[in-house]
């Protein structure tokens, strides 16, 4: 019940799970002593590290300074000022200084608040004291900024009309890497109600404590949290404290041997809820001993005291060991009433499996901009899952097999130009933490790839050992959606396509199972992955025989192409001509009020002899005026290397067309030619896929348009109509459809990607593995009534 805490035998227990911290003086005298004491922290087993900010004692180091020196320090420990002074940190700058620590951190920044006394230093308030209330005012102002100034996902103007802090119209972001929880140091009334309302954490200090303060403090945040339609668990209860080890006697509260110690916090856990423990302290010695023995030993009693099953408290040798937590008390909810809020209907967020928790991104996450949108799509998905493993993978599937009225949608890199890897309100599976590579045999260069690796990354992995697999044409692309629709890449005419050197892939189906498919072990399986393998499982996993390529040659040349049409033929009859060793990609756009159009040809030839590359480049530089070149020896990866690490945000709803054709005849070029001039595409991109795409057999994979010599996809939106103009003008000329860069849906698109004896096999082959349909958010290929059988 909302406003309900556990209460026993005892007053209250919280559910939180017991951490400890220490609290260390920034002294910068030695300046490196703060940073050996936060070290030691860590190495210790503490789950925080925090200091206090009083940046006007000349003997402090600046809090936000030395907490970026410990986060570059560090490896896990969660760092935080104890409390952060407002009044001398103006919100929106501590947002984004919070925001960077947590990034670059990867999440192990927290941020505790207190009202300190210097709001007369603050120009914008006048400079005038502020009396408690106006404080506690302040204070809530500034949590509002700080957490708009998060809200990246939030798309309207950022504005506030505060008494004290006026936001008119400033940018958002950076969203942190976490959901940043916001601790509040307090002890008045106006303050604690202040926590209920719109903090995540209390943070008193034992010292300034008087009996009975903790217990009212508690109702008086469960009252307004329940009156602002919180959740109280939501809060958890923190408490700076300090003491010594003495030998034998109880000279007081926290002065004796470590035993007094548990025995004298252990109330404090199960009578008033206090789920941190922050030892104030900047002696090594004990530092130490409050970490091997207070807090194994509080754990163990605690465990005790609330009847917990199990016996893995007893066994903790550190802070950071949590094994045995007491369980008897509901578990504190692991996301706030303002996240839960921005919940999708239709996910059932309870019912998700604990190995996805930790990685689940909701739509009211920091951190969720990065995730809902792909390379060219806007999405707004309900829920991100993010599986490191194949059985994670597995839980992913079953889990949104249980949803079957919910969209659910595959990732492996984010690329997603067929829009198909995000959606609204729906499921997606982000398989960016599988991204591992392996060579499994050297003499036969067999590779294991897993599917959320990065083409790019994947052609850095294999160059030292002088190797390549032909790939796309961008290495921000994600292994896992080119591997299954085709892959043209580069050296597509000489190698062939991707899926041409694919020898076995890790597959999770729809009914959870992992399945390795080859030639031997589900053969049937392993031809459709190969071209259709979006329909039948999430590819988590592939094994590549990959080819030897060195040095080779890489054209970047610019064409006057005021006679689109004629150099559309002559560049096609240049590349049907020319030798397996060259490949070549052709990009053309709008027409470009008084600017002629411009042809950009991306041309790579297989060979580290300057001569030969001229050679063969020579008869297309006479096609048409050449206005820009850039011709060089280079090395497969080093052309892949064209894509950055920044994560995807695009919006809107684009559109991609796409088809497969022939020798590029003068009907073609004529008709293209006008679907540019018209402006209908502001990118009209032809690959080659001749050469050795010709060598497979049409039914060896399922992807079966084996003749075909160029691949062309045209972007645009329907304000350009487009796909209207495409289905009149260019649709007539081709025969085959390549999936990845096709977002019209429906029967049609299908048909067109594969021949209708192919098309058969898959419905067939579908109906075994996916009776269900799950995988049906993409080119969907519906199951028929007659399985087949391996």
């Amino acid at each position: 019940m909302l406003g309900e805490t556990w209460k026993g035998t005892r007053t209250m227990y919280y559910g939180h799970e017991l951490e400890f911290g220490t609290f260390i003086t920034p002294t910068n005298d030695p300046p490196q002593a703060p940073v050996r004491l936060a070290e030691l922290s860590e190495e210790a087993g503490y789950d925080l590290v925090t200091f206090q900010d009083h940046p006007y004692q000349p003997r402090f180091h600046d809090t936000q300074t030395l907490l970026t020196w410990v986060a570059a320090r560090t490896e896990r420990i969660r760092l935080a000022a104890n409390v952060a002074n407002v009044p001398l940190r103006p919100p929106a700058v501590l947002a984004r200084s919070a925001a960077s620590i947590d990034l670059l951190s990867e999440g192990r920044f927290e941020l505790a608040l207190g009202a300190g006394g210097f709001w007369d230093a603050i120009e914008a308030m006048g400079g005038r004291r502020l009396t408690p209330g106006q404080a506690v005012d302040a204070l809530s102002e500034a949590i509002d900024v700080i957490r708009g100034v998060w809200d990246q996902g939030e798309r309207a103007r950022f504005e506030l009309g505060g008494d004290y802090y006026r936001i008119d119209g400033a940018k958002r972001g950076p969203a942190p890497a976490h959901n940043i929880p916001i601790w509040i140091g307090a002890l008045k009334p106006r303050m604690l109600r202040l926590i209920g309302r719109k903090g995540d954490g209390w943070l008193p200090s034992l010292a300034y404590l008087q009996p009975g303060d903790l217990a009212r403090g508690n109702t008086t945040i469960d009252d307004a949290a329940t009156a602002a339609g919180r959740d109280p668990r939501e809060i958890r209860r923190m408490l700076n404290i300090g003491g010594r080890f003495s030998a034998g006697g109880r000279g007081g509260m926290l002065d004796g041997p470590a035993e007094q110690w548990v025995e004298q916090l252990l109330p404090y856990v199960v009578d008033e809820g206090i789920g941190t423990f922050i030892l104030a302290s900047d002696d090594p010695g004990t530092i130490r001993h409050f970490a091997d023995e207070v807090a194994p030993g509080l754990r163990e009693a605690v465990a005790r005291e609330l009847g917990a099953s199990g016996t893995g408290a007893s066994d903790a040798s550190a802070p950071g060991s949590h094994d045995g937590v007491a369980a008897a008390a509901p578990a504190a909810p692991s996301r706030s009433t303002a996240v839960r809020a921005k919940r999708r209907d239709g996910i059932d967020y309870d019912a998700l499996p604990a190995s996805l928790a930790a990685r689940a991104i909701e739509p009211g996450d920091a951190g969720y901009a990065r995730v809902k949108s792909t390379y060219l799509r806007g999405g707004a998905p309900g829920l991100v899952l993010q599986p490191a493993t194949s059985a994670e993978v597995a839980d992913a599937v079953r889990f949104a097999a249980a949803h079957p009225d919910v969209p659910f949608g595959v990732r492996s890199g984010g690329h997603g130009i067929s829009g198909r890897s995000t959606n609204d309100g729906g499921i997606v599976v982000d398989l960016s933490k599988l991204h591992g590579m392996t060579v499994l045999d050297e003499a036969s260069r067999l590779v294991r790839i897993e599917a959320g690796a990065r083409w790019k990354d994947v052609a850095a992995f294999l160059a030292p050992r002088g190797w390549a697999l032909s790939s796309g044409d961008y290495g921000g692309v994600g292994v896992g959606g080119l591997a299954t629709a085709g892959g043209i890449g580069y050296l597509a005419r000489e190698h062939g396509l991707t899926i041409d050197h694919l020898r076995a892939v890790e597959l999770v189906l729809a009914d959870g199972r992992v399945v390795r498919a080859d030639a031997t072990e589900h053969p049937e399986l392993f031809w459709a992955v190969r071209g259709a393998g979006a329909n039948f499982g999430i590819a988590t996993a592939f094994e590549f025989e990959v080819d030897e390529v060195g040095v080779v040659g890489f054209a970047q040349l610019a064409f006057d192409a005021s006679d689109r049409a004629g150099f559309l033929e002559a560049w096609g009859r240049w590349v049907v001509e020319s030798p397996r060793d060259v490949t070549s990609f052709l990009i053309m756009g709008g027409a470009r009020p008084g600017q002629p159009p411009v042809a950009t040809v991306m041309t790579m030839v297989d060979s580290d002899d300057p001569d030969t590359v001229l050679a063969r480049l020579q008869p297309l530089a006479e096609a048409a005026p050449l206005i820009g070149q850039d011709v060089r020896l280079s090395t497969y990866d080093a052309v892949m290397a064209n894509a950055g690490e920044e994560s995807h945000g695009a919006e809107g709803e684009p559109t991609s067309r796409s088809g497969l054709i022939g020798p590029i005849t003068p009907e073609f070029a004529r008709d293209a030619a006008r679907y540019l001039d018209e402006g209908s595409s502001y990118f009209f991109q032809l690959r080659a896929v001749g050469g050795a795409v010709h060598d497979v057999p049409a039914d060896a994979t399922a992807f079966a348009h084996r003749a075909s010599e160029f691949s062309v996809v045209a972007f645009g939106t329907a304000a350009l109509r487009t796909s209207e103009r495409w289905d009149e003008l260019i649709a007539p000329h081709t025969d085959g459809a390549y999936l990845s860069f096709e977002t019209t849906q429906g029967d049609a698109t299908v048909a067109a990607a594969f021949p209708p004896a192919t098309l058969a096999r898959l419905r067939a082959l579908k109906a075994e593995v996916d009776p269900g349909n799950l995988f049906r958010d993409n080119a969907n290929i519906a199951p028929s009534a007659a399985p087949v059988v391996e």
